[in-house]
């Protein structure tokens, strides 16, 4: 991996730099601050990897190109699924770029805090953030004199949530990323724009929405949690969603199919729209409403697998921040968060690789086992200990 980013640092230095910030990231450290890391990699001071995080010459988009390389090689599966989400960084004062007071879901509160959206990865080998957006509120975007201490673009104005969550779509598309499907909360997937976007470019997609959500089709036009309660019993049936940290996630779901609309689809569409609702079984009055669009025979299993799929980002966030300092950086100018995020997300992108890795190892060496030939051999009837090497079949007797 760092062999694979290290042409984006023009001097040794910066290279030899960047190695040890990675290294740092990754290492048994307290608190992943300038002096901590600094101390671990052993630097007298911090001041080199301010350097490289301030001040120095190098861009982050460019090593975030890398990074989707990397994991497309070493995670990327033909079904991968792209998942769409915001996590907040609590803050102090106010200098830091795109700070304010505002709703944080890290939280579960109005806190004084950076928000951003990010794109995870996720495929039946592994999962890693692999794109990321700052968002900038209007108290920023309208005072440029802040913005451009804090290192803001001129060309950064504000937008709301959707909007950066539809680049990260794109660059993923552009990127040598296996995508199939796109998954995201009700935030984004109650967004016509964003849902309209994913159909245009063919990716299906199963997004929650709130239960106020109108379902326009052909048939008519409903609230969708009033068009789930009309499902019959027999519509309902228990699904699991994915494994999670207690077992597998069992709910009961129901599903249906929309008619098709031929002026977005023509006459015979290659994909469909449907309605999915996930309700609880330990508590039958909580129920989730979701829109999905999919390929033509996709299957309810199918599509309540990519709805589950969507936690994995929020594994991301805990691992990325627990065990790779994402949200652990002291820089407050807008190109240092770029810097420091891209580099936590390689280190995190690192130990995913070698998660699947192992779990290939360990899959290799399970199948060498099972398939050694035990000494224990059956033949006329008997049971026999064959020595080491000896072919002993049913149809080869043993001699006496």
């Amino acid at each position: 991996m760092l062999l694979r980013v290290g042409h984006r640092f023009g001097r040794v230095d910066l290279r030899r730099r960047m190695r040890d910030y990675v290294r740092g990231l990754l290492g048994p450290v307290g608190r992943k601050n300038g002096w901590q890391l600094a101390e671990y990699v052993g630097h007298d001071v911090p001041a080199g990897l301010q350097h490289l995080l301030n001040r120095a010459r190098w861009d982050p988009d460019e090593a975030l190109d890398d990074l989707q390389e990397y994991v497309a090689e070493r995670l990327g599966e033909p079904d991968g699924v792209l998942i769409i989400d915001e996590t907040g960084f609590l803050k102090k004062g106010t200098a830091s770029a795109g700070v304010q007071r505002q709703y944080s879901g890290t939280a579960g509160r109005t806190e004084n805090c950076q928000v951003a959206v990010f794109a995870a990865y996720a495929s039946s080998r592994g999962r890693t953030l692999v794109d990321r957006e700052l968002c900038l509120p209007k108290s920023w975007t309208s005072d440029r004199d802040q913005c451009r201490a804090a290192g803001v673009p001129d060309a950064r104005a504000f937008a709301t949530k959707t909007e950066p969550a539809r680049n990260l779509v794109a660059r993923a598309l552009a990127s040598p990323l296996p995508v199939a499907w796109v998954t995201a909360d009700a935030l984004y997937g109650q967004d016509w724009h964003f849902r309209r976007m994913l159909e245009e470019t063919g990716l299906g997609y199963v997004v929650a929405v709130p239960k106020s959500q109108q379902v326009k089709s052909l048939a008519g036009c409903w609230r969708i949690d009033q068009l789930m309660g009309d499902a019959p019993d027999d519509a309902w049936e228990r699904l699991s969603c994915g494994d999670g940290a207690k077992g597998p996630r069992v709910y009961d779901w129901a599903a249906a199919q929309l008619p098709a609309v031929s002026f977005f689809g023509g006459d015979e569409p290659s994909h469909h729209r449907w309605v999915l609702a996930r309700r609880s079984i330990a508590h039958p009055d909580e129920i989730a409403y979701y829109l999905a669009y999919a390929p033509d025979g996709t299957s309810v299993a199918e599509l309540v697998r990519i709805a589950g799929s969507r936690w994995a980002i929020e594994s991301c966030f805990q691992s990325a921040k627990n065990e790779c300092g994402l949200d652990q950086y002291e820089v407050r100018r807008y190109p240092g968060w770029y810097r420091h995020i891209t580099l936590a997300m390689l280190a995190h992108a690192f130990l995913a690789a070698m998660a699947a890795q192992a779990e290939d190892a360990k899959g290799a060496a399970e199948t060498d086992l099972s398939s050694c030939r035990s000494a224990w051999q059956k033949s006329a009837g008997s049971w026999r200990l064959a020595a080491p090497g000896q072919a002993t079949t049913a149809s080869t007797p043993v001699m006496p």
